[in-house]
């Protein structure tokens, strides 16, 4: 019964979704294809070409799912696995097109979206594409595409899994309907100790500690040398200010206009990098409203003149670059109570990390980087721009975060590596033996 009220619940407050998507999506709701069919589980006969069923289907929801989903979906590419690689945000979806081009020009990778969690549409969804197994990422479980999984035989694991303490107190509704979601997954690789405890207490079984993929990240060789001879070039101290969230653009715009002529460094540029591309016109339009001095990435304007105190980041696949060409970054999405933004790919581009107050989807890795060196945490934008001067002006503590941010990431890698030997039976026989090996020893 308790999933029945969840999809009653759920068709009564889908036109309430769709309108919040339809908002969220602002310019670009072509891109969002609320309406398509896939995501109600539909397919043309244009779909059914060969090779569509058996692959392993990984789940990458959003964007940041799909960056920390890139060392494992290689890892199953590299295996010569075919894979089906859904998405719920365009964004997402435009960064899987952008990171896996070859597999899908080759057909091994195909892209889709994940169906809404009605029983029909996760039903014919799966029925279609006949996956091999699923892999979800983090905390993507849906209650009707679990059950509906059950039912058509096809085995479901949760990697890089995590439940924060306030997912674990919901209401005894939403925890009896996550009880029977998690308890029916075929396997749980936990991030930390802590994920799995509160896993265990909402059904999972058994669940493995194995790490967060998130440390496996793949940062582009080629973007952080082009940000670092930016940087050089620029020979100016920088503060990449990333993956702001809406309303948090205002409070840093506020800071940087009052530090401006306060306490900021001479010369000082700060970068900011909004978390959503459409959402780029409207940052533009708030610092405009602040009267700060920028110019656009988007605009072949190579290096800033020295009168600019910002650069709005408006250009997508470029993290390495920015975290490179930056002195200190600023990790947007906890200085409003959005649970935070990924730090760790700042990290393990050398550049030492200040966070917000609000990082409750990060909390282990914001406790573990600060206790490395490797973080400090902010109260306010406010806060958080006088620290990062104060590093500006503090050239050996910069350097000590900086090893400190290498050092900690280092250390926490090889999370794919274990998640891959944990789903050896599910994956099949080919993970058997190391393909390369084989052919080193011919």
């Amino acid at each position: 019964m308790t999933r029945f009220f969840y999809t009653l619940l759920l068709r009564l407050f889908a036109p309430v979704i769709w309108l919040w998507m339809y908002l969220r999506a602002g310019a670009g709701r072509e891109d969002w294809e609320i309406f398509a069919p896939a995501r109600f589980g539909r397919y043309q006969d244009k779909d059914s070409r060969p090779g569509v069923a058996g692959r392993v289907w990984i789940h990458a929801v959003s964007l940041g799912e799909t960056r920390a989903a890139q060392p494992l979906i290689k890892a199953v590419l590299d295996r010569g696995l075919a894979v089906l690689l859904t998405h719920t945000t365009p964004t997402g979806r435009a960064e899987g097109a952008r990171l896996f081009a070859e597999a899908i020009a080759s057909g091994q990778l195909r892209q889709t979206w994940l169906p809404y969690d009605f029983p029909g549409s996760t039903r014919r969804f799966l029925r279609f594409f006949k996956p091999r197994c699923g892999i979800l990422i983090e905390r993507e479980v849906w209650p009707n595409l679990i059950h509906e999984a059950v039912r058509e035989g096809v085995s479901v694991i949760l990697v890089s899994a995590r439940l924060s303490e306030g997912g674990l107190h919901r209401s005894r509704w939403a925890r009896r309907a996550l009880f029977r979601a998690y308890s029916a997954l075929d396997l749980v690789l936990a991030q930390t100790p802590a994920d799995a405890d509160r896993l265990r207490k909402v059904g999972a079984f058994g669940p493995h500690v194995v790490g967060n993929l998130k440390f496996d990240v793949n940062l582009s060789q080629a973007q952080l040398a082009d940000g670092r001879r930016w940087k050089d070039a620029l020979a100016r101290p920088v503060i990449a200010i990333a993956s702001t969230r809406d309303g948090e653009e205002d409070l840093f715009a506020a800071a940087i206009q009052q530090a401006a002529a306060e306490l900021a460094p001479a010369g000082v540029l700060h970068m900011l990098i909004p978390r959503h591309p459409q959402r780029f016109g409207d940052v533009a339009a708030v610092l405009q409203k602040y009267r700060l001095d920028f110019t656009r990435r988007s605009i072949d304007v190579e290096i800033p003149p020295p009168r600019m105190a910002v650069l709005l980041g408006d250009t997508l696949g470029e993290m390495a670059f920015y975290y490179a060409a930056a002195d200190v970054a600023i990790i947007g999405g906890g200085f409003a109570p959005f649970g935070g933004q990924n730090l760790i790919e700042a990290c393990a581009a050398g550049t030492p990390v200040i966070v917000g107050p609000h990082m409750q989807n990060f909390s282990q890795a914001t406790q573990d980087a600060i206790a490395a060196g490797a973080a400090i945490q902010a109260t306010d934008p406010g806060d958080a721009l006088r620290i990062a001067y104060a590093l500006l002006r503090d050239r050996r503590r910069l350097e000590a975060m900086r090893q400190a941010a290498l050092d900690w990431t280092a250390a926490h890698t090889g999370a794919t590596k274990r998640m891959m030997e944990a789903m050896r039976p599910w994956l099949g026989a080919e993970l058997a033996t190391d393909r390369a090996g084989i052919q080193g020893g011919r």
